[in-house]
């Protein structure tokens, strides 16, 4: 499938020939080796390169060298970079309708059914759109990381056992769950958690699997994992410039468009993959990895569904929004509808996804309107 993107959009560029090669600046907080660099931007860039007979060519600036995590919004919108990955989380009162969905999936237990549920809702809801509007950007594809679980060097195995350790959280339905554990919710940022794991002043870390062995190597000073399903944390792997976007021909937006569906669809599986990989090490290097037992499973339950009903009025009171309801249907309706399609797809063949990606997302949208208006 992926050959056939290349093959295709290359044809397509056949017809841009009197344009000429561009190098545009691409921007992207992690490190190269990532899987949110790696396989969304390094490989994307490559293959948008050849699809495009080189006229358009993306300089990717990794490990914030370019834009901090922080400021990566801002600098999108002031052209700074003509795209980049953007975590809401980092700017909460400019995004604070993106925030709401991020809060929302803690309730979430499918990866790829919520990055896809995500990145349907970023390019089809008017109010979701409106919103990076307002900041100067285009969103056109998300991401979501593997489902959260405790990494921990005190180990967490029933609710009381939880009570008073010091949880590295990321925000959010993440540090109202921790509290409702009778635990100390604790930010930092992730590049400190080994640090604070060897030295005792986390005792555990909320955290998808994968950073156990990927970069962050978590599984060097940790002792235990809980498989406790705490939902996953959503990203946009692609915001664009606005001005950089509309300035583009159609064909080779068309270009991006097919190239996105093989950039989203290498991330997830290579998480996917990652998952297995880092928790069969994980078990190697002796590591406990267990399940939750059936008290942390149901106190785990009524925390998702309370959180299910009264997130609409604290979203309104927190992040003065008027009230999300219609997003939160709107994304738990779309999350059913990926998991149906995702139901008989294997997740490890990042054709079959990308496949997938293209034909119910990508396929669908027109390079002649699309972020036009």
């Amino acid at each position: 499938m992926m050959k056939y993107l290349l093959t295709s959009a290359a044809a397509l560029a056949m017809s841009i020939g009197s344009l000429h090669a561009e190098t545009y600046q691409a921007t992207n907080w992690m490190t190269q080796v990532h899987i949110l660099n790696e396989f969304p931007y390094q490989k994307f860039a490559e293959d948008v390169r050849q699809a495009s007979n080189g006229e358009i060519d993306f300089e990717v600036y990794s490990s914030g060298s370019l834009v901090p995590a922080p400021t990566t919004m801002q600098g999108v919108a002031d052209g700074v970079a003509a795209l980049g990955i953007v975590y809401p989380a980092y700017t909460p009162s400019e995004l604070p309708l993106n925030n709401v969905v991020n809060d929302l999936v803690f309730v979430s237990d499918d990866d790829f059914a919520a990055a896809y549920a995500w990145t349907e809702l970023g390019l089809t809801n008017e109010k979701l759109i409106a919103e990076w509007r307002e900041n100067g950007g285009l969103f056109a594809g998300g991401y979501s990381t593997p489902v959260y679980n405790f990494v921990c060097v005190k180990e967490i195995t029933t609710p009381e056992s939880a009570a008073g350790l010091k949880i590295r959280t990321a925000g959010g339905a993440q540090t109202a769950w921790v509290q409702a554990l009778g635990a100390v919710p604790v930010s930092v940022p992730i590049a400190d958690v080994y640090s604070g794991l060897e030295r005792g002043s986390i005792d555990c870390t909320m955290s998808d699997p994968t950073n156990l062995d990927k970069g962050n190597k978590f599984w060097e000073v940790a002792r235990s994992v809980n498989l406790a399903p705490m939902g996953v944390v959503l990203g946009a792997t692609y915001v664009y410039n606005l001005d950089f976007w509309q300035g583009l021909e159609p064909a080779q937006r068309r270009i991006l468009l097919d190239q996105m569906a093989v950039g989203t669809a290498r991330s997830q599986v290579a998480y996917h993959v990652g998952v297995t990989a880092a928790l069969e090490g994980s078990k190697e290097r002796g590591l406990k990895v267990a399940d939750p037992n059936p008290e942390l499973r149901a106190k785990l339950d009524e925390f998702k569904k309370g959180l299910i009903e009264r997130l609409p009025k604290e979203a309104m009171t927190t992040r003065n929004v008027e009230d999300p309801s219609d997003i939160i249907a709107a994304y738990l309706e779309l999350e059913q509808k990926w998991k149906r399609i995702f139901a008989d797809v294997d997740r490890t063949d990042p054709d079959a996804v990308a496949k997938i990606a293209l034909e119910h997302l990508y396929s669908k949208l027109d390079e002649n309107t699309f972020g036009m208006d």
